[in-house]
């Protein structure tokens, strides 16, 4: 009966519909969803809630700090509202230098990012899940270590690091337990903004959460009628019967 029920359930599932065509616009098409992609490794760029610092030595009333705000522009002297989010440091200072240009004659703009809200992902046997601010320059070695792996769950030979993608996601096996046991860095690879990495439990673990899930409608009945068991006996002896038959027993 409970592989014919499986079986029903994965037939209802294939049977299911393909997104109407109200779903399809509200699908994510491009990276790990977000609306401005790029590499930080490379070259930053500009994200929302940004800080983009500009100087000019010819003209002092041109410099400043200025926050990119949620629609991806930032209000520039001269030239009111720009939309920048998602150039690069040296395409925002290309970019200046072709806005300014029509209102000065000599210009020498430079552009420094202040980043904040770039991240990556940890899950699975780590005391420290979810989502991490990611630093630059950061191997998977550094990132599993730093979320605190379970010493006696975690399987450090089959991390895995993904890197999101609707069209081309990209998914490696990490065998980290070859660093710590023969030094070979093989798989210690460079983590990217916005990837995700897992650390998965061992066989033993897997095994044990899987009797964990088994037995739990069983613990949860039994917790249910030690708490009735109890109970009653709590009002049992609070109305006389306890240790003998006080005067108001109930026979």
């Amino acid at each position: 009966m409970l592989l014919a029920f499986v079986a029903l359930a994965l037939a209802l599932s294939s049977c299911s519909t393909a997104p109407n065509k109200r779903e399809l616009q509200y699908l994510n098409t491009d990276g790990f969803g977000n609306r401005y992609t790029g590499n930080a490794e490379d070259q930053n760029y500009v994200t929302l809630g940004d800080t983009i610092s500009i100087t000019d030595s010819y003209h002092q009333e041109l410099g400043g700090a200025y926050t990119v705000d949620i629609d991806g522009t930032v209000v520039l002297p001269e030239v009111g509202a720009v939309y920048v989010a998602g150039l690069t440091r040296t395409e925002l200072e290309a970019f200046l230098m072709q806005k300014y240009s029509p209102y000065f004659a000599k210009l020498d703009t430079k552009v420094r990012l202040q980043t904040r809200g770039k991240v990556f992902f940890v899950f699975g046997e780590v005391t420290s899940e979810g989502s991490r601010p990611f630093p630059g320059d950061l191997t998977i070695f550094e990132a599993v270590t730093a979320a605190g792996p379970n010493e006696q769950t975690a399987n450090l030979g089959r991390v895995r690091l993904i890197r999101a993608d609707p069209r081309d996601p990209l998914v490696i096996t990490c065998n980290l337990a070859d660093i710590i046991e023969s030094g070979d860095s093989t798989f210690n690879i460079l983590v990217h903004e916005r990837d995700i990495i897992f650390v998965p439990p061992t066989m033993i673990a897997e095994f044990g959460y899987f009797l964990s899930d088994l037995l739990f409608p069983v613990q949860q009945v039994m917790q249910s009628v030690g708490s009735l068991f109890f109970t009653g006996r709590n009002n049992f002896n609070r109305r006389g019967g306890g240790g003998g038959f006080g005067n108001n027993a109930i026979f």
